[in-house]
């Protein structure tokens, strides 16, 4: 589970990310991100539509493995706001070295280098 300190508190701030944001798509999740003027820790969310799955017990389980995948990440950039958009059921399936795989890869696109 992240730490409060890297999750999103009210509204406002996400929709700074969507209007202002850059995005990176992979095949199963989108990343949105943006950049924090100060130089605060990262912020994270985890957006399952009703879409992907109809049972909240599944996008639970996927918001969960993300999020996790995000904490014990190396490459996860400070100062910046990230929204991961899950796309696709087949999340909650996948074996966890090819997830992060996948995670990581998005989280390397934001680092300014590439950007």
């Amino acid at each position: 589970m992240l730490n409060r300190q890297h999750r999103f508190h009210g509204y406002g701030s996400l929709r700074r990310v969507y209007s202002n944001g850059n995005s990176a798509r992979g095949s199963l999740v989108s990343l949105r991100y943006a950049m924090r003027k100060d130089n605060k820790p990262y912020r994270v969310a985890v957006v399952v539509g009703r879409k992907v799955h109809k049972s909240a017990v599944k996008r639970n389980r996927i918001r969960r493995r993300l999020y996790e995948i995000i904490r014990r990440s190396n490459d996860v950039p400070e100062s910046t706001d990230l929204i991961f958009t899950v796309y696709s059921d087949r999340v909650a399936e996948i074996p966890a070295t090819e997830l992060e795989t996948m995670i990581n890869d998005l989280l390397v696109k934001t680092s300014p280098s590439t950007s």
